[in-house]
């Protein structure tokens, strides 16, 4: 853990039996803001120190995406052994919360949590024809729902033929489950009511490359549009939306190019945050049809996701490269989900 610049390394100041703040002598109201922002950054929610990082235990969770509750709860899905993480607010280390192979479950791709809902959705495909070997026997790719609080298996829907790829998802304005497909060019949609996940919208934009995966990373604007982004060829996309249909899918123009793009989230100060594998969480900034990318933190290890809550990004590095025999072999252990302060960041 970091120490307090004013502490003795215990986290408390010297001297003293209780944390101290360097609040300045300022009239009444300068004081309580400065004081109260200074609190905000060394402290997490509910007053527990805020962490750099949560640990993933084990050697083969490689994550491909994580997400989160509004009290600081993250989740983090396991591509390699399968099961789905949960790490409670201000803990240092994940859980194993649901068994890999639960609910006919195996490789987990995106994680999505709708506190609306009461729901957890994660994506699961099945990698054995890769060399992945997870529990189960299960067939092809789904999207899966859990009770948020007790990890229960409620909802399963299995993509449409073969050859798919579920990756991520997203909660509509019409509280529908949208999901994008990274081996055909689709996107799912799965009914509020009917728990039915048809083809909801096909595009020539959608194509994956021969030897690549297409559709990712996937958010709703605060527009009511709907962005989503390529993995390998790093494009990214706006769907223009009215009466909750698609009217047109838009291709957009990122200040710099992009490369690998993959975990796409809005955040709550009305913009985007992004992946890109290459080891980059940036911001976006929509205007028209530009794209002003802002790079938060450079030199993460493979990362594939992220997600915001209580003014902190949580990105999961995947290396996922390590996994498909790419060099360097070995993964750099202990898997993490890495905190990116965004107090000072955000869009206003």
């Amino acid at each position: 853990m970091r120490k307090h610049p004013f502490s003795n390394g215990s986290g408390f100041v010297a001297g003293s039996m209780r944390p101290r703040f360097p609040c300045p002598r300022t009239p009444l109201l300068r004081a309580f803001f400065f004081c109260a922002s200074l609190l905000f950054a060394f402290l997490g929610p509910g007053g527990a120190r805020a962490a750099e990082s949560v640990i993933l235990p084990g050697p083969l969770v490689f994550p491909e995406s994580v997400t989160s509750l509004s009290d600081g709860t993250l989740f983090a899905g396991s591509l390699a052994s399968g099961g789905i993480f949960r790490a409670k607010p201000g803990a240092a280390q994940a859980e194993l919360w649901i068994k890999p192979g639960t609910f006919g479950t195996r490789s987990i791709f995106g994680v999505f949590a709708d506190e609306k809902a009461g729901l957890l959705w994660a994506c699961s495909n099945d990698l054995s024809a890769r060399g992945i070997s997870t529990p189960g026997n299960a067939t092809g790719s789904w999207i899966k729902g859990f009770d948020l609080h007790t990890g229960l298996g409620l909802i399963s829907a299995r993509f449409p033929g073969d050859g798919n790829l579920c990756n991520d998802s997203t909660v509509g304005p019409d509280g529908a489950l949208y999901v994008t497909n990274s081996a055909k060019p689709q996107i799912l949609r799965l009914d509020p009511v009917t728990r039915k996940l048809t083809i909801w919208l096909t595009s020539p934009l959608f194509t994956p490359p021969k030897t690549g995966a297409g559709l990712d990373g996937i958010a709703f604007g605060a527009d009511g549009n709907l962005y989503v982004d390529t993995f390998n060829t790093a494009t990214l996309l706006r769907v223009v939306m009215k009466d909750g249909r698609p009217l047109r899918v838009e291709r957009l123009r990122p200040s710099r190019p992009l490369v690998l793009a993959d975990g796409l989230r809005r955040t709550s100060g009305g913009g985007f945050l992004l992946i890109e594998g290459a080891g980059r969480l940036d911001r976006m900034a929509i205007d028209g049809d530009d794209v002003q990318i802002t790079t938060l933190r450079d030199a993460l290890l493979n990362p594939t996701g992220v997600t915001e809550t209580n003014g902190t990004a949580w990105v999961s590095e995947g290396q996922l490269p390590r996994l498909f025999g790419q060099s360097p072999p070995n993964p750099v252990l202990p898997f993490r989900l890495v905190a990116v302060p965004l107090a000072t960041q955000q869009t206003p």
